[in-house]
């Protein structure tokens, strides 16, 4: 969205989107984590000493990524700071507004008829995606839509893991828009 003009078509696969619908669970479970290590730094130093990381350590790692990308803060350990009072869990309006910002069911408002210049544009979701992202994808259609943005949309039947067979759907479409 922030470079229509440069991209010539564009497919998103289960993209992040509806970041309160997505993020806040996982980042209510990490924020358990972090305090339980003490905060950011100590959980990050236990995760470096570990001699096997387990698949919900790499989801907190990925909530610490997703804050050093939407809400970097330059005065703080390796600019992480939360969305989330570390005490309450309860959303910090101008961090969480820094998070939002970048939400494509947000953006798509503003941005989102520009997307008009492609080609071609392609999404997908598994309809039991575990991370919910199947509902900002809905929201993103509906929108896209309501702007007349062109686009192809497709729920299937699957979670998040392991769909890169997502692909054999949505290459043909580029390539053929593209040829």
């Amino acid at each position: 969205m922030l470079y229509p003009d440069f991209w010539a078509a564009a497919a998103c696969h289960s993209g992040d989107m509806g970041f309160e619908i997505c993020y806040m669970p996982g980042l209510v479970r990490s924020l358990r984590e972090f305090a339980r290590a003490g905060g950011i730094k100590p959980w990050l130093d236990e995760f470096y000493a570990r001699p096997r990381i387990k698949d919900e350590d790499v989801q907190h790692l990925e909530m610490l990524g997703m804050c050093a990308s939407y809400d970097p803060d330059p005065g703080s350990y390796l600019g992480l700071r939360l969305p989330l009072d570390m005490e309450t869990a309860e959303i910090i309006p101008e961090r969480w507004a820094n998070f939002a910002k970048w939400d494509p069911v947000n953006m798509v408002v503003k941005r989102g008829a520009g997307l008009k210049a492609l080609r071609a544009l392609y999404i997908d979701c598994g309809n039991v995606d575990q991370f919910n992202l199947v509902y900002g994808a809905r929201r993103l259609h509906r929108a896209l839509d309501a702007l007349s943005v062109p686009h192809r949309y497709e729920e299937f039947p699957d979670n998040h893991s392991n769909v890169d067979y997502r692909m054999d759907v949505s290459l043909p479409f580029l390539a053929t828009a593209l040829a």
